[in-house]
């Protein structure tokens, strides 16, 4: 008869089950046992299901967010929907004299006929943009750090306050984070497996990029520099089949640019008598600096704690290795699996500086749509680097945090002060005001703010508000005399009440709109501030100038 399998701490050869069992309760009956020797038990498990509802309320908080905005809608965002509503075949002429390509104008179009083009309606179409991205990321963060990397990006993209403010404004910077992320993902898997589909897709996707937003060009030059690297790596190690994957990804970019060609002299015209006269290039390190301040949100504390914090976990996926539940180690090599999206933003922004400098070209940080969605993936695999279980929700718990204060506050904050210009303007009105801004920048929004009975014009050629004509722009302000300006302007106001809209700090008019309103005041001293400047991202004062003195008491 075969003997009962017995658990191997009893196979004792010379104390039985039955002693131990008896020992064991005579001593427990005898002595009390040292509470350290006593079993501790094991920790209470996290519920996962409360890991997906934390989630579930990241990505629904996020989703809100992208679809609500106070603000009226500030200079670009109303030169969006003045060039999108025209004909169709209109919109590339009237886009050599802003400054942009056309593939955004062209689709808002089209978008605009359906829905309207109410500030919510248009806005709309861009937080479309922002919630696609959503899933985009989940690929993204899963296929640099597996799961938990994928969560940190869909929560870290939900609650971006940056993802959030160009989810919620009339521009192309949100569509722009899509198609970047779409091409990342699509070269990466043609990289592995380069079918004519993944192939056709990513050319797809590098022409309607370039055709977006201009700063495809700096990445993609990146990516072709990265590539042409990879190229002569493969070549000498001899790894045929990688040599040939990099060629047809290499072909793809290329065959894709094509698309772009059509408006290169549209491009080139823009470059030569456009470009940015409304600031001059500026230093890499205020590209960074700036860059970590509104990707947290903006210049409040809060705003550039987070870009900080995001600047760490950045720094995390690229060195960090973690070795146990409560230390990373720093491998200064890099991590093989985030120098890939590293790279690709270091070198475009090192070409996008140096294209600046050389074509007196500025920086903005809306420019940046096309890297986020590399920043932000980077972010979340440096936050899974926490790999203890407690210390990674604690990291996203504080990231999302920030994120939530900055995306509320882009909810709350009024973008232009358009909307209280107006409001003073028809409290104070007559039937026939006129009233000038100056600089002409401040037209487009306080055109669509502003009652269509008054009369509206800009400083310095009466032309309409709807656009701003950024052709030779400089040269054409310069050429027009303050006072020559104020002249017409009151010829053309005898008998009626004249509103003045400026503001200071503009690069491109400096004294001119202070001279202008000198000029009017000469002849209507009992002329009054009504408004001054506010807090605004587009701030402005309006001055108002009856016709005849008021009457004495």
């Amino acid at each position: 008869m075969p003997r009962p399998a017995v658990r191997p701490w009893l196979e004792s050869p010379v104390v039985s089950a039955t002693s131990v069992e008896s020992d064991a309760a005579s001593a427990s009956a005898s002595e009390p046992v040292p509470a350290a020797a006593r079993p501790v038990p094991p920790p209470p498990r996290w519920p996962r299901w409360l890991d997906g509802l934390a989630l579930a309320v990241v990505v629904a908080a996020g989703l809100v967010l992208r679809f609500v905005a106070k603000s009226p809608l500030w200079l670009d965002e109303a030169l969006s929907v003045n060039i999108a509503r025209l004909p169709l075949g209109d919109i590339p002429e009237a886009l050599r004299h802003d400054g942009h390509p056309p593939l955004y104008y062209l689709l808002l179009h089209g978008w605009m006929e359906v829905f309207g083009e109410g500030d919510v309606a248009v806005r709309a179409f861009s937080g479309v943009f922002g919630v696609a991205l959503l899933p985009f990321m989940w690929i993204a963060g899963g296929r640099l750090g597996g799961r938990r990397a994928a969560v940190a990006a869909v929560a870290l993209v939900s609650l971006s306050p940056y993802v959030i403010r160009y989810s919620t404004e009339t521009r192309m910077y949100a569509m722009a984070m899509v198609l970047a992320v779409g091409a990342w993902l699509v070269a990466d898997d043609a990289l592995e497996r380069p079918n004519p589909v993944r192939l056709l897709g990513l050319g797809l996707l590098t022409g309607a990029l370039l055709l977006t937003h201009y700063w495809a060009m700096w990445l993609f030059g990146a990516a072709g520099l990265a590539l042409l690297w990879r190229l002569l790596r493969t070549a000498r190690a001899g790894r045929a089949v990688e040599r040939r994957n990099t060629l047809a990804v290499l072909a793809a970019l290329v065959g894709g640019s094509l698309l772009f060609l059509p408006w290169v002299p549209s491009l080139v015209y823009q470059s030569n008598r456009t470009g940015t006269p409304w600031a001059l290039p500026v230093r890499p390190t205020q590209v960074v600096t700036n860059s970590l301040a509104d990707l947290g949100g903006g210049p409040e504390p809060e705003a550039v704690l987070l870009g900080m914090v995001l600047f760490v976990l950045l720094l995390l996926a690229v060195f960090g290795r973690p070795v146990a539940d409560d230390r990373i180690e720093l491998d200064l090599t890099t991590r093989p699996e985030a120098r890939r999206p590293a790279v690709i933003i270091a070198l475009t922004l090192a070409v996008a500086v140096a294209m600046g400098y050389a074509t007196a070209s500025t920086f903005a940080t809306r420019y940046l749509a096309v890297l986020v969605p590399f920043v932000l993936a980077l972010a979340a695999l440096g936050a899974s680097r926490f790999s203890g279980r407690l210390a990674f929700r604690l990291v996203l718990a504080g990231v999302l945090t920030l994120g939530f204060i900055g995306g509320v506050r882009n909810v709350v904050t009024e973008r232009t002060q358009a909307g209280q210009l107006a409001e003073a303007i028809e409290a104070r009105a007559s039937g026939d005001d006129l009233v000038v801004t100056c600089p002409d920048q401040l037209g487009p929004a306080l055109d669509r703010a502003l009652s269509d009975d008054i009369e509206l014009v800009t400083y310095p050629r009466f032309d309409s508000p709807k656009r701003v004509d950024w052709v030779d722009y400089q040269d054409r302000t310069d050429a027009v005399a303050p006072s020559d300006f104020g002249d017409e302007l009151l010829s053309r106001s005898a008998g009626r009440q004249i509103w003045v809209v400026s503001a200071d700090g503009y690069r491109t008019h400096l004294l001119s709109c202070e001279r202008l309103l000198d000029r009017v005041e000469q002849e209507r001293p009992w002329g009054r501030v009504i408004r001054e400047e506010g807090p605004f991202f587009e701030r402005a004062s309006v001055a108002r100038f009856p016709a005849q003195p008021p009457p004495r008491d």
